[in-house]
């Protein structure tokens, strides 16, 4: 069984996911279950990828959409601190670009996540 964690912090108007393990098919439907609950209670979602090993195609999934349902609620959705193999799938797919946070808060969103 792939091990797929994730821990919450909440500020008012911000929802920090910090995500750890395997983001692929066996975790989608909790993936997406946090993802979209997030985006439910905070304007700012940040999706801290730090300690994720291993993000597949239902990992990218889940979080595309999860970033279409914060933009038709008005807010917004980053990652932030992907590495190795899982920044390599994010740059190759387009997503690291789409969920990036703007360059002037994103060293200070990374850093309070």
């Amino acid at each position: 069984m792939a091990r797929f964690e994730a821990t919450t912090t909440t500020a008012p108007g911000r929802f920090v996911l910090a995500l750890a393990g395997e983001c692929d098919l066996e975790g989608r439907d909790r993936l997406s279950e946090l993802l979209l609950g997030a985006v439910d209670r905070a304007d700012l979602v940040i999706v801290d990828l730090q300690e994720v090993t291993f993000v597949d195609s239902s990992g990218i999934h889940a979080l595309v959409t999860a970033h279409h349902a914060a933009q038709r609620a008005g807010g917004r959705l980053h990652v932030v601190n992907a590495r190795g193999p899982v920044a390599t799938v994010l740059e190759i797919t387009g997503v690291a670009q789409l969920l990036a946070p703007p360059a002037e808060s994103g060293a200070r969103e990374a850093d309070h996540g």
